[in-house]
């Protein structure tokens, strides 16, 4: 079993846990009584089929998650290893994000896309496998008409919302560079608890502010965002399963979803990036400082959904649901995650930069973990989850060293 495909499985199991997961503590009854609703329901599997759990599999997956966190949800190896499938976690991600943002684009396109981009080959995918995926995800599409309330959570960190806007062009000389800012607003209290503001709109940037947001206020029940490519990603998938929160994607066509964050984008605009006189801007940092003021004073002006409270008030009134990570948790927690072939030489090769890995990893898939800057990489072992820091190629200092080999056979290296 490849490594997308282990990812996929325990990303399905931790799906049916997360709302005991993200409830926090409950009591025995309480637990059981969610094992059995559980068991109730049916689920959609990774490869498609319509599943449903017995409440002493649901509980297996609680108590794994429990104590081992989202690693311990892998599946371990199976006798398919190294046998391909038609359909992988990118290859599905792909044909989602086209049929949402494109529903009238036919399968045919669909397909020929994906044969342009190289995600597939005709002699791996057909077309009619493409087809039947699709005709899946319209039995669960959403359905126009929906009741939509206006509602607000009765408390902090249960929900934040997350979405991104264009931000003000900087002056480059003749050139203006376009900005984009990133923002999280917590649903109960209306404050701004991450924001940034960057010339790419991608997940690594993304992830800088959760990051930030999560060492400051805690880690949130549910994160929830619309169906841009920077969210919904496989990264976002892991990321909530290491911190326990829930990931969650507004319909598409539906901004009453993420009422909240859009109507804070629209107060920035209004107030802040019109009084802006970007001739008095030389640099990415200082248009920053200027972003960061202008929300510090949004965070402490009398609200009138808050009845005239701050937001900060209203979020610190509920400081004992803040839960935030040790630092050992959150470097863990925010490392992306990667395959790599090896080299026969002992290489793998990120961002176009050559990393050493041991040699006995030559020739075959590693999987790794690294930090959006690239500070600290792992190489890590696929039975026991351990991870070890690997570095940059250093030629000079393996010139003067005494080479080892590694022989296939099954014996120890010499």
């Amino acid at each position: 079993m490849d490594e997308i495909l282990r990812n996929q499985i325990a990303l399905f199991r931790y799906g049916i846990i997360a709302p005991l997961v993200t409830q926090g503590e409950t009591s025995p009854q309480e637990r059981g009584d969610f094992f059995r609703d559980a068991a109730e329901k049916e689920y959609r599997h990774p490869d498609g089929r319509m599943v449903s759990v017995s409440s002493d599999t649901v509980y297996r997956y609680f108590r794994k998650y429990s104590e081992g966190g989202f690693d311990a949800l892998r599946p371990v190896g199976r006798s398919d290893l190294g046998k391909t499938r038609k359909l992988s976690d990118d290859i599905t991600s792909q044909i989602i994000y086209l049929h949402r943002e494109y529903p009238r684009l036919p399968c045919t396109l669909i397909y020929q896309k994906l044969l342009d981009n190289g995600t597939i080959t005709k002699d791996n995918v057909s077309l009619s496998t493409i087809t039947r995926f699709v005709s899946k995800l319209k039995e669960t599409e959403f359905l126009p008409g929906k009741d939509m309330r206006r509602y607000e959570r009765e408390h902090i960190n249960e929900v934040w919302y997350g979405d991104s806007s264009v931000g003000p062009y900087l002056r480059d000389g003749k050139n203006r560079i376009k900005t984009w800012i990133i923002a999280l607003i917590d649903d109960a209290s209306r404050m701004i608890v991450g924001i940034g503001i960057f010339t790419n709109d991608n997940y690594v940037n993304l992830l800088s502010v959760i990051r930030s947001a999560v060492i400051r206020f805690g880690k949130p029940k549910t994160m929830k965002f619309d169906n841009g490519a920077s969210y919904r990603s496989h990264q976002m998938e892991l990321l909530g399963a290491r911190m326990g929160t829930a990931i969650s994607y507004a319909p598409p066509r539906t901004p009453q979803g993420k009422a909240k964050i859009e109507r804070f984008f629209k107060t920035l605009k209004d107030r802040w990036m019109s009084s802006l006189n970007m001739n008095d801007f030389k640099s990415l940092e200082e248009l920053k400082e200027s972003l960061f003021a202008y929300v510090a004073k949004y965070n402490q002006t009398p609200h009138s959904s808050l009845n005239d409270k701050t937001p900060q008030d209203r979020f610190f009134e509920e400081s004992n649901l803040i839960y935030r990570f040790d630092e050992e948790r959150i470097n863990k927690t925010f490392l992306l995650e990667d395959e790599r072939t090896v080299s026969s030489d002992n290489v793998i090769v990120i961002e176009n930069k050559e990393y050493e890995v041991d040699y006995k990893y030559a020739g075959r898939k590693l999987l790794i973990r690294y930090s959006a800057d690239l500070s600290r990489i792992y190489s890590v072992d696929r039975k026991t989850g351990e991870m070890e820091e690997i570095h940059l190629l250093d030629k000079h200092k393996n010139s003067l060293g005494h080479r080892k080999t590694f022989r296939y056979s099954g014996e120890e290296a010499v």
